[in-house]
C-alpha cells in the first residue's frame, strides 16, 4: 500500500454541534486533503503545539508524553493514519529506542498532537485519503476557498451523530448502556460521559 505524506492546514469549529473541530490535514505534494473529526481538547493542545510563542504555565498532556518519551529515550519517528472504519480514524505511532522500531495503537488526534511536539511526518494510506479525502479547489480551480469551507461545515454536520440532540431521560436503561458501549468504542466521549450521568441518576433514583 502506498503511503502518502500529509500535514496539518488546520482547525475548523463547527457552530452547529458544540465541541464538534474538523482537523484538516493536506497533501504534501498534492490537492487533496482529509477532515478528521476531534474533540475541543485535542484541538487545543494541537493548536498550542502549532503557535510556537505559546507555552502553558504547566505542561498539558502530551507534553507530558513528550518530556516521558525524551527522558526515557524514546524517539516518535512518524505516525501513520493506517484504518478508516464507521467514520473513526486509527493510528499507529512508530517509535524508537534502542534502534529498536515499536509500534504503539493512537488515537489519531492524539498522534497528530504528538508529531507536532516531535517535529516528525505524518502519513496515510492512499486509499484512505481516496476514501475519505476531498481536493482543495482553491488550489485547482483558483477560487477563494469558500466552497472548501462550505464542504468542511458539511462535512461536520454529516458526520457529528443525531444523537447529540436525544432526550436520555425517554430512553431505557438497557438502550442507554447500549449507547454508551456505542461511545467509548467510537471515541465519542462527551456523549459517553452524558449517558454515564443520565444512569448515575437512574440507579440513586
Amino acid at each position: 500500500m502506498v503511503l502518502v505524506e500529509m500535514k496539518i492546514k488546520g482547525i475548523s469549529y463547527s457552530q452547529g454541534q458544540t465541541g464538534a473541530y474538523a482537523l484538516i490535514l493536506s497533501e504534501v505534494n498534492g490537492n487533496r486533503n482529509l477532515p478528521i473529526i476531534i474533540g475541543a481538547f485535542e484541538a487545543q493542545s494541537i493548536a498550542i503545539g502549532l503557535e510556537k510563542e505559546i507555552t502553558p504555565p504547566r505542561p498539558i498532556t502530551h507534553d507530558l508524553m513528550h518530556n516521558c518519551f525524551v527522558r526515557y529515550g524514546i524517539t516518535l519517528k512518524q505516525i501513520i493514519i493506517h484504518k478508516l472504519v464507521d467514520g473513526v480514524f486509527y493510528s499507529s505511532l512508530i517509535c524508537v529506542r534502542d534502534k529498536i522500531e515499536e509500534i504503539i495503537d493512537a488515537r489519531t488526534s492524539d498522534a497528530v498532537a504528538l508529531s507536532i511536539r516531535f517535529d516528525c511526518p505524518i502519513f496515510t494510506y492512499e486509499n484512505i485519503l481516496k476514501k475519505a479525502g476531498f481536493t482543495d479547489k482553491k488550489n485547482t480551480q483558483g477560487g477563494n476557498g469558500n466552497n472548501d469551507d462550505q464542504w468542511i461545515k458539511n462535512f461536520i454536520k454529516e458526520q457529528s451523530s443525531v444523537d447529540q440532540e436525544r432526550d436520555f431521560n425517554k430512553i431505557s436503561i438497557r438502550e442507554l448502556k447500549a449507547l454508551l458501549k456505542k461511545y467509548v468504542k467510537y471515541e465519542n466521549y462527551e456523549l459517553a460521559a452524558k449517558v454515564r450521568d443520565e444512569l448515575s441518576k437512574r440507579k440513586k433514583g
